[in-house]
């Protein structure tokens, strides 16, 4: 409750300074410190948003964009109440080790290293306590806050983008359906030898414990002053990593933290991590996608509008559609270019996007408000998420034909059948 609280604070704080003046540095940071120290899931909203270019004001995406789970894990106490409750009161003698001290601790739950009787060094992630009831707190304070900047600054329509939010958080906390999404990611990404995804162990899991296999690797930022074939080759098995499922099965893997990526090797393999935010799309969204990308080329204003209409846009006219335009040729530029080029020249990875946005969110003002559909909400974040990886490691690709090729034979009827087919053979829907 105190989070929800400091973060009605600082909201007020934010309006009042719009209303009399005042400084937005200062309320920013304010925000921040009052979620800076949480475990809560409305740290995670906060930093989802801040990726979101110009989404937020500069200065609140700034301080958010640094927010980190500096709040230290749960003690022996909690960790022996919870695998009682989930694996039964003789929990220890299923394990050969148990660490006593978390590995690693994170917004939703903490990580501890243990060992098999079989000799298989394993992660289980704990969730925890309260959870559920701490998203719907952070969700009524989500909608509070969107509701206020909309008020304050009405070119777009934040509320379905709050519904979708919403609506991964909660997904997030069932373990169930992120061990099955390890399963997903494990058959979407087979032909991809270069890509590791943690085994889940199904008999020491459940829906507040995920145990899977402990992988290990170096984070991305080692190698961003590695010789530039190898930071090409990292670069191109994440476009591989991300978009194989997304145009082969409609599934993309929405948070783009860098953290989610380990290195293998010197720079030939991936470890993709954490399944929680996994969205799965409709077969005509990713047509919407390859349609719209056709139709910038081809300078088809008409094809742009209905790519915009299936993917949920509503009620657009030629100014609005003119205005989508402006971030699609942003978006779609490295894979409209037939040349080896890097993502974006001159631009800080933090800063990817944001001139594009403002320019769009200026325009909104004149011509808007456009309702941001909820399929486009975690499609653009981890866009832009993957752009600022390429800027970090100063990669160099054919991204054009990357793309062609991840695209060749594309057919929306295929897609259904293919991803239906995956979601059955791993139990999800």
């Amino acid at each position: 409750m105190k989070v929800g609280t400091n973060l009605s604070g600082a909201a007020l704080k934010f309006g009042a300074s719009q209303v009399f003046g005042g400084s937005d540095d200062k309320i920013a940071a304010a925000l921040a410190s009052a979620l800076g120290n949480t475990k809560g899931p409305l740290m995670k909203v906060a930093q989802m948003l801040s990726t979101i270019p110009d989404f937020l004001p500069p200065e609140y995406a700034k301080e958010l964009s640094q927010l980190q789970a500096h709040a230290p894990a749960m003690g022996w106490p909690f960790v022996k109440r919870r695998m009682r409750a989930e694996l039964g009161p003789d929990w220890q003698s299923k394990f050969a080790e148990f660490g006593k001290e978390a590995a690693h601790a994170a917004s939703l739950g903490q990580v501890h290293e243990a060992m098999t009787h079989d000799g298989r060094k394993i992660a289980c992630k704990l969730q925890y306590p309260d959870m559920a009831s701490a998203v719907e707190s952070d969700v009524g304070q989500l909608k509070n806050m969107m509701g206020l900047f909309r008020r304050m600054d009405g070119s777009i329509d934040a509320s379905e983008i709050v519904d979708e939010i919403s609506s991964r958080l909660r997904e997030e906390l069932d373990y169930e359906r992120e061990r099955k999404a390890m399963k997903l990611y494990e058959l979407m990404l087979a032909d991809k030898d270069f890509v590791s995804v943690p085994d889940p162990v199904d008999e020491l899991s459940t829906s507040r414990l995920l145990t899977m296999s402990w992988v290990s690797g170096k984070p991305l930022q080692d190698f961003e002053d590695a010789p530039q074939e190898v930071r090409n080759r990292i670069a191109e098995m994440l476009f591989w990593t991300w978009w194989g499922p997304m145009n082969g099965y409609g599934v993309i893997h929405g948070d783009p933290h860098l953290g989610n990526y380990q290195i293998t090797g010197e720079g030939t393999g991936i470890n993709l991590l954490d399944f929680g935010c996994i969205r799965i799309f409709p077969a005509s969204f990713v047509e919407g996608v390859v349609r719209l990308r056709e139709a910038i080329r081809a300078d088809d204003f008409n094809g742009c509008m209905e790519a915009y209409d299936i993917w949920g846009f509503k009620n657009l006219n030629r100014e609005l559609g003119e205005v989508l335009n402006v971030w699609a040729n942003f978006i779609y530029g490295p894979i409209l270019d037939d040349r080896v080029r890097p993502i974006a020249d001159g631009v800080k990875p933090g800063e990817y996007g944001r001139k594009e946005a403002f320019e769009v969110r200026r325009l909104l003002k004149e011509r808007g408000p456009v309702t941001i559909p909820a399929e486009f909400v975690f499609m653009d974040r981890a866009a832009i998420g993957l752009g600022a990886a390429y800027l970090r490691l100063g990669a160099e690709l054919n991204y054009y034909q990357l793309f062609e090729e991840s695209i060749q034979g594309f057919d929306a009827n295929a897609l259904a059948a293919r991803q239906a087919e995956a979601l059955a053979e791993v139990g999800l829907s």
